[in-house]
């Protein structure tokens, strides 16, 4: 659940008879005539893929599939899934049951995050093929991407974001620039985890394992409750209950994320005399003063290196915050970065945010999104009171669904909220200071998975899937399918990242 007050953006096939009796070759098998690898019956051809968060790439092989727009009209618009495939490692051993990863969001693409996946999934690879499937609505196939008559896709200015009105008005804009082209009632989560079976029965395998991360954890839960008998295992990195309302309650898991923050900081003697004053109270005061009055900026361009100007506004300050608090390495800047701008010293926040907002830009379908929460969320958001008195304020859930007064909305089956009950395998991750998807809503859910069990990362954000030793044993649970037999004794290693003192790091 990738998402800020700054950048709220910021998803019925024949099978082939192998299906029933796919053998380990029958995904490496070549078609001659089209020079393709053949998975079950569909054909893939070799393909690169990487993505603006990731330094490298990596070699896959790729494909689509076409699906219904609507289910219950299989002759009406169709739509194309971008699907990748990262072959086992060692054929010779290869297990017949693939891994599918689902991404978070709503609105992020899985196969952008490749090189990701193969990093956190490495030992899963060694016996096991992983498929990657951009949920309708996002990815560079069925995007949902609202443009004008002259095909110049309509965006929202950034500093606008929080404001209700101006974001009902762009949606009902982008609607409109959808009509003909796309039905966003028909890209949901329910949606989803039918493409998901499409592709399993086109690939011809009878279970698969379903590797979920933030949003996509809900996904993992639908699909599992919904096909059983084709779930081998799941595991739930950063884990959303069924019946989360999806940015409902982010300005209260965020200031428990501050709180904890800043509790480590008091613990550290250095850091404690270097921030007499905590992150949280810092944060509050710079936002109080930027709200009362933005400050022009000069500062040098991340990207360019060349000299800017531009307007610092609280949003921005809270909004980079927030971001940064998803990943323990990037918010042990902030409070350095904080204190200096508490000084009047604004250049390394403005640069930082001029940075992050680059690195998120097209990460996220904000159409697509607001499909979801639309249709799962929004009428089951009540505000709470305590948000007032956060540092996001209360203001952050009304923004989140204000563009559902105006946005085409499908609806949500009446079971969909109910808690997951199952036998499956289940392993469930979760990072002790997340400040969107705390350590509490997994205990949640594994209430209803009495074949799971639950790591959570001592000082660590959100997605913890790549982090110390737990490839390793992500790997052995898809293997075994008993997490509770698994050795953690090596999660004893992960720690906290310790907040910088200065612009040079942190001192011993």
């Amino acid at each position: 659940m990738r998402t800020s007050p700054a950048w709220i953006a910021a998803l019925a096939v024949l099978c082939l008879s192998a299906c029933s009796s796919r053998d380990d070759t029958t995904a490496s098998k070549p078609d001659a005539e089209a020079g393709k690898r053949l998975f079950g019956s569909i054909a893939f051809e070799p393909c690169t893929l990487s993505g603006a968060l990731a330094s490298s790439s990596i070699d896959a092989q790729c494909a689509r599939l076409d699906v219904p727009e609507n289910p219950q009209r299989p002759d009406g618009r169709r739509i194309p899934l971008n699907i990748a495939w990262l072959p086992a490692g060692d054929k010779g051993s290869k297990s017949p049951d693939p891994v599918f990863f689902l991404a978070g969001g709503p609105g992020q693409a899985a196969t952008e995050y490749a090189v990701q996946v193969d990093a956190a999934l490495r030992d899963v690879r060694k016996h096991r093929d992983v498929v990657l499937i951009d949920q309708r609505g996002t990815g560079k196939l069925s995007p949902l991407v609202c443009r004008d008559a002259n095909g110049a896709e309509l965006s929202l200015p950034a500093d606008e974001e929080v404001d209700a009105g101006v974001v009902a008005d762009y949606a009902a804009r982008c609607a409109m620039a959808l009509e003909g082209k796309a039905d966003p009632r028909f890209y949901t989560t329910t949606q989803a985890i039918g493409d998901l079976d499409a592709v399993r029965a086109a690939l011809g395998v009878a279970q698969v394992n379903l590797v979920g991360v933030s949003y996509g954890t809900r996904v993992a839960q639908q699909y599992a409750a919904r096909y059983p008998q084709h779930t081998r295992s799941i595991v739930l990195d950063g884990v959303a209950p069924n019946d989360l309302v999806v940015g409902g309650e982010f300005a209260r898991t965020f200031e428990r994320a501050l709180e904890l923050q800043s509790a480590h900081c008091k613990s550290l003697p250095t850091c404690r005399e270097r921030y007499p004053r905590d992150l949280r109270t810092q944060l509050r005061g710079l936002k109080e003063r930027l709200e009362a009055a933005p400050v022009q900026v000069d500062y040098r361009d991340p990207a360019t290196a060349q000299r800017r100007r531009d307007t610092l506004t609280a949003d921005t300050v809270v909004g980079l915050t927030h971001m940064f608090s998803y990943m323990p390495e990037m918010m042990s800047l902030m409070p350095v970065v904080i204190d200096e701008a508490d000084r009047g010293e604004y250049a390394p926040l403005m640069a930082l945010a001029q940075l992050a907002t680059r690195s998120m830009d097209g990460r996220m379908s904000r159409a697509m999104q607001w499909s979801v929460v639309c249709a799962e969320d929004a009428d089951r958001y009540t505000p709470d009171a305590a948000d007032a008195d956060t540092v996001l304020g209360a203001e952050m859930g009304p923004a989140f669904f204000a563009a559902c007064k105006a946005w085409p909305h499908g609806a949500r089956p009446a079971a969909f909220v109910e808690p997951l009950r199952s036998n499956v395998p289940a392993l469930l991750l979760s990072g002790e200071m997340d400040p969107v998807t705390p350590p509490a809503y997994g205990e949640r859910v594994l209430k209803g998975l009495p074949n799971g069990r639950h790591f959570v990362l001592r000082g660590q954000g959100h997605n913890v899937g790549a982090t110390g030793c737990l490839p390793k044993l992500v790997g052995q649970f898809v293997e075994s399918l008993d997490a509770k037999a698994l050795d953690a004794t090596c999660l004893d290693s992960v720690g906290y990242v310790p907040p910088f003192t200065g612009y040079n790091g942190w001192e011993p």
